[in-house]
């Protein structure tokens, strides 16, 4: 398609998205059934026996075993009688080995069902060991894209540890190629977590750094989704509006004070909105471009996304004033047009990157990389993402030449 002119792949495009708006009419989004408050994890074994869950997989990270948070989930299973195995080799971009590995002690272990606890990257491995379970012939690879599982998988019950992913709502599940390092996604309603336990507390022990980045993460879902142009339905529009109000009135009382349990309540419900927001709406040019630099250089999702996303709604320009100035209203931002409410809403974006230590511009990229970002970016983006501008190949480059430092 890239050979194509600007005018037919822009047609290409809107005409792929319109076939996909009519499909997603039947594809049954929903959101999970969760349970919702302080110290509500400790329900969980009462809630994975109400499911028949039968012998549980536990999966999780490193970092959340030393942080304890891992300890108290293994206390509530150890107490409630769950019979359950650990995996947590899950690296911060969760991998096709690290899925394999996951797929492996599932099936050897004879597990019906996942317990998911952290972020994004325990719950993307999680569902991609779920996807696994059903395709066992299929590796990764042949797993991402557009509805390549279409089958019923194992229950996941998910436990979010951060608020921003909003990876416990969502159909996505994200996972790099070990041996190229591209970063790309199993996208298919079946993904979905038909559990959730949203815990605040659990998300009291992450470090500030982590609070406020996952937190413009679930900002950037909820941001991107609205500008989209496509998909969304008054349901997705609400829950993106109701998202980034909570997000502006609690973000940064969480960064500061992870003691703030009712900032940190908000917080998760502003991902969890989110997260059901851009499951249909769909993410944009910040996603298509974050996940590359997540791929060939580690860098952490939440932080791609806090630099990309002032600079993409930026570069949109005038598309994007009249969405844009809409979220600026509900934070009660002032400003006599939409240009100039836009422009403020962005100047807010990037305050509290400033506020949160989280760098202006990217420096990791290195010119060898530049023509493989823009097209794996290119091939997440386009046709399915119903961004508000098309961009093609120099689209890109100039945008990731004027990002860089």
């Amino acid at each position: 398609m890239i050979s194509l002119t600007k005018g037919v792949y822009s047609a290409y495009c809107k005409g792929f998205q319109c076939a996909i708006k009519i499909a997603d009419y039947f594809l049954g989004y929903r959101m999970p059934e969760y349970i919702f408050g302080r110290g509500f994890v400790d329900r969980l074994p009462e809630l994975l026996k109400e499911k028949d869950a039968g012998k549980v997989l536990f999966v999780t990270d490193p970092g959340l075993i030393k942080l304890g948070l891992a300890g108290r989930v293994e206390e509530s299973l150890k107490k409630g009688g769950i019979d359950y195995v650990m995996f947590s080799d899950v690296e911060p971009n969760p991998t096709s080995d690290n899925v394999e590995e996951g797929y492996r002690v599932f099936r050897e272990n004879g597990c019906k069902s996942i317990v998911a606890l952290g972020g994004g990257s325990p719950m993307d491995c999680s569902k991609g060991i779920c996807a696994k379970s059903v395709h066992p012939k299929k590796n990764i690879n042949q797993l991402q894209g557009i509805l390549r599982v279409h089958k019923r998988i194992p229950a996941i019950f998910a436990i979010p540890t951060m608020a921003g992913t909003g990876s416990e709502t969502t159909v996505a599940a994200v996972i790099t190629d070990s041996k190229t390092r591209r970063k790309a996604s199993i996208n298919d309603p079946c993904l979905i977590p038909r559990y959730a336990v949203l815990d605040p507390e659990l998300t009291a022990g992450i470090p500030p750094f982590l609070t406020g980045a996952t937190g413009m993460d679930a900002l950037c879902h909820a941001v991107e989704a609205y500008t989209n142009h496509m998909y969304n339905t008054k349901l997705e529009n609400l829950l993106c509006i109701n998202a980034v109000r909570l997000i502006y009135d609690n973000l940064y009382k969480a960064y500061k004070d992870g003691s703030d349990m009712t900032a940190r309540e908000n917080m998760q419900i502003a991902a969890f909105y989110a997260g059901r927001a851009f499951t249909r709406g769909c993410v944009g040019y910040v996603h298509a471009v974050g996940h590359t630099l997540g791929g060939l250089y580690g860098v952490h999702h939440g932080k791609a996304m806090a630099i990309l996303l002032p600079h993409v709604m930026r570069a949109y320009g005038p598309a994007v004033h009249k969405r844009l100035a809409e979220l600026a209203d509900i934070c009660g931002m002032q400003g006599k047009t939409d240009a100039e409410k836009a422009e403020k809403f962005i100047s807010w974006i990037e305050d509290m990157n400033r506020k949160m230590d989280i760098p202006e511009k990217l420096d990791m990229i290195k010119d060898k990389d530049v023509d493989q970002i823009i097209r794996w970016a290119m091939k997440e983006a386009n046709p399915l993402y119903p961004t508000p501008v098309l961009w093609g190949y120099d689209d890109l480059k100039t945008f990731i030449d004027s990002v860089r430092e």
